[in-house]
């Protein structure tokens, strides 16, 4: 047959010109723009923004120091989330295949994207097919399409066969016509049906931006009312306006948003170093509360290639003798497949190889190969329902087979290989064993999981058979269900199955789709793990997917998490982050909610009673770092093993609500007392308020903090004390605008504090007995977040 020439360059600039060439998508998620955007048009952003405006119009920088935590909230997000982009879209660099076309004026090695529709791809062991086509050349080609289709099995191709993108060439060569191109292509029409960018559900980002709607809508009316009030009390509108934003700045919980960010990004930190890269901040808290992980095989249960179990005599030649001959056939297989290869690595090169005579290559269409050794015979090695049907090792190597493993009969020929009509009569001599390349630590992972009470369930494109042996070997018990008998699309007849059995067979990517559906839609918060472009749709549609950094790029760009270095084992340390995260903001919100609680209580008691409001914005923000700022930032990275649950909101308003009218009603009743006593309204006053807040807000600190640790106890010192220098610090007292000077205005703060923080104390007692919440004050096991 003569060899086929490629298109001329005229043809190439034509399709060129006619959008006709492999223009491919974007490498990774969103671009830069769009990370930009989505971390800096935040509602709590915005919020702060226009108060920040207010506030500066007045002149009083000072009283606008909390516009700084716009430009530190909105760069934690955009520098994790360009940081994961930049290592996704480098991996893609190192990993992009150059395909070898072959065009009227040449061969030559180029870049994918100036392959063009009809270009002829010439391709041999290891290629990656990089768009779909047509083959129409080959010598004993066989393509692995695991990534497609989760089967292991290579696939033989003949002339006038489709091969598609994504796939690898295992053995022999060819070349293909391109047919489809671009995203045309079958893995690029994959990416592109999973191609739109959806954030990790988070309840946490959930709860908070609850609560930030209805503080939004609170903030307008409340706004209005104390500028009013405001501009009634005060003499000019420079006053009236930071009164405002001391009224309604406390309202915004932004360090909470802030600290949220801060705990995740820590987080992503110290997975890094696991190599483990998470695209989204909330993706930690992903994995904490998933209880069904859906496990891939092929790539990530199982790692590629396979390995050699076992070989066993079947007729009177010693193991040694069948070993020296199976070495001899890998060293004499200039281009060995996967099967041979993995005896090869296991048995090794001999030290001096037999002499060839004539080779049989392998092929798909006779299922075996064979080698004439001067001096040692013929020996063949290939499928036994081929080599040796009707015999006792066939019967045998169906029996093994059947526990999904592969297996090979080795025997000697009655004709050389040089013989047409080879192999001829074939006398048994052993059986090889195959298995699967199983992750060394994927049972310890898969237990780790099934430890806390989360589900396993394992899916794959390969053979029922295959899937269950791989599952038994990582402690996931259960025969496989063979998919093709279950509906493709998500529904009661494929919600029992995913209900009722733990291993699947055979699925297609549409299938592992629809089966994650079907768990979410029994309730289960779903991860997916994978690696192949038929993971892609399951892996964007679960609620956290997961991906092998070795896998396809589709993969990568859609998972939240990449294990860079492939490591299973990584993902109880993500756990273990997501839980550290969730318990301690669970632990921290206490205090920005109720800071958000008496704020707005104020707000509307100035309102109703028509007064000045008691505070300054610098006030409320010295309030916010020593009894909630950095101390919550020190909390949230304690260690805990408390298990992730729903109900964020719930659980955080059972204290921070009554802790917050306490305090509020501590703060105002300060005020009016002195205001009384003083027949004045600031700043003695103020001040005077301000310090029965901080006692408060200091002994609700302390109830959060609980169980307490000497560290923690160093922290409650330590806030304390930087309180007592701001208030008796002449400079400080001037910065802050305070006035201490009057000992009886304090006596009454003080006194007023103290009654709070022990209300708060009972408070804290009895919500714990009505809740049935669980304390442990001291323990010397993991800690965990007070309720």
């Amino acid at each position: 047959m003569p060899r086929l020439t490629g298109l001329t360059a005229e043809e190439v600039a034509e399709r060129f010109a006619d959008g006709r060439h492999n223009k491919l998508p974007p490498r990774s998620g969103r671009s830069v723009r769009d990370i930009v955007r989505a971390n800096v048009f935040t509602r709590i952003n915005a919020l702060l923004a226009v108060l920040l405006v207010f506030v500066l119009s007045t002149g009083s920088w000072i009283n606008a120091a909390f516009g700084l935590l716009i430009i530190v909230n909105s760069a934690v997000g955009i520098v994790q989330e360009v940081r994961a982009k930049r290592t996704l879209d480098s991996l893609a660099v190192v990993g992009e295949a150059k395909p070898r076309i072959r065009r009227a004026e040449g061969t030559a090695d180029l870049p994918r994207d100036r392959l063009v529709l009809d270009d002829l791809v010439e391709i041999g062991p290891g290629d990656q097919i990089v768009v779909d086509g047509e083959v129409v050349e080959e010598s004993y080609l066989e393509i692995d399409e695991s990534l497609l289709t989760g089967e292991s099995d290579p696939v033989a191709k003949d002339v006038g066969d489709m091969v598609q993108s994504g796939s690898f060439v295992v053995s022999g060569s060819g070349a293909y016509r391109a047919t489809r191109v671009g995203a045309e292509s079958y893995a690029a029409r994959l990416a592109a049906e999973a191609s739109r960018f959806t954030l990790v559900h988070s309840e946490l980002r959930q709860g908070i931006n609850q609560i930030l709607r209805i503080i939004t809508w609170l903030i307008v009316p409340v706004g209005l009312g104390i500028i009013w009030t405001q501009l009634a009390h005060h003499r000019d509108w420079r006053s009236a306006v930071l009164g405002m934003a001391g009224a309604i700045v406390p309202m915004v919980p932004e360090g909470l948003v802030l600290l949220t960010s801060v705990a995740f990004a820590i987080g992503v930190v110290r997975l890094g170093r696991r190599n483990c890269l998470v695209q989204e901040l909330p993706a930690i808290e992903g994995l904490a509360r998933v209880d069904v992980v859906c496990a891939d095989k092929t790539g990530t249960l199982t790692a590629a290639g396979m390995d050699l179990a076992d070989v066993r005599p079947v007729g009177a030649t010693e193991e040694a003798t069948l070993r020296a001959a199976l070495a001899n056939l890998y060293v004499a297989d200039p281009t060995p497949n996967a099967s041979l290869r993995a005896i090869g690595d296991s048995i090794g090169a001999p030290a001096v190889p037999w002499p060839v005579l004539a080779r049989a290559p392998f092929t798909s269409a006779r299922k075996w190969s064979g080698v004439t050794f001067a001096g040692q015979g013929d020996w063949v090695l290939g499928a036994p329902e081929v080599l040796a049907e009707g015999t006792p090792a066939a019967t045998t190597a169906t029996e093994l087979a059947e526990q999904g493993l592969r297996v090979l009969l080795l025997g000697t020929s009655s004709l050389p290989m040089d013989d047409p009509a080879a192999p001829g009569a074939v006398a048994p001599q052993g059986l090889v064993v195959l298995a699967q390349r199983v992750r060394p630590d994927a049972r310890d992972t898969l237990q780790f999981f099934a430890d806390q009470g989360i589900r396993i369930m394992v899916i794959s494109g390969d053979a029922a058979p295959s899937v269950a042996a791989v599952a038994r070997s990582v402690g996931v018990a259960g025969s496989a269900v063979d998919a093709r008998a279950l509906p493709v699309e998500a529904g009661p007849g494929l919600g029992v199955a995913v209900e009722e059995h733990r291993v699947f067979g055979r699925v297609t990517p549409q299938q592992k789709r629809a089966m994650v559906s079907s768990l979410q839609e029994a309730g289960h918060t779903v991860a997916m793990t994978g690696d192949g472009v038929n993971d892609v749709l399951a892996l964007k549609d679960a609620d956290l997917g997961v991906a092998m950094g070795s896998g396809s790029a589709a993969s990568r760009s859609v998972a939240q998490i990449v294990l860079l270095d492939d490591r299973f084992a990584t993902l109880p340390h993500v756990v273990a982050e997501g839980r550290r995260v969730i318990g301690n903001i669970e632990r921290v919100a206490n205090l920005f909610l109720t800071k958000t609680i008496y704020s707005v209580l104020l707000a509307l008691f100035v309102i109703a009673a028509q007064m000045q409001h008691p505070f300054q914005p610098i006030h409320v923000t010295i309030t916010g770092w020593f009894t909630i700022g950095i101390p919550a930032f020190v909390l949230s990275l304690a260690p805990t093993a408390e298990r992730a649950r729903p109900g964020f909101v719930g659980r955080v308003l059972r204290l921070a609500l009554p802790a917050g009218v306490i305090i509020a009603i501590a703060a105002m009743s300060t005020y009016l007392a002195t205001s009384r006593l003083l027949a004045e309204t600031a700043p003695r006053t103020s001040t005077a308020a301000l310090a029965s807040l901080i006692i408060a807000a200091s002994w609700l600190l302390c109830v959060v903090a609980r169980p307490l640790r000497p560290w923690k106890v160093a922290l409650l010192v330590a806030s304390v004390a930087m309180y007592v220098l701001i208030f008796t610090l002449p400079l400080a007292q001037r910065v802050f605008l305070l006035d201490t000077s009057h000992p009886q205005a304090m006596l009454i703060g003080t006194l007023v504090g103290v009654a709070a923080a022990v209300l708060i104390e009972v408070t804290w007692w009895v919500t714990g007995r009505v809740h049935g919440i669980r304390r442990r004050v001291w323990s010397r096991h993991d800690e965990e977040p007070a309720d």
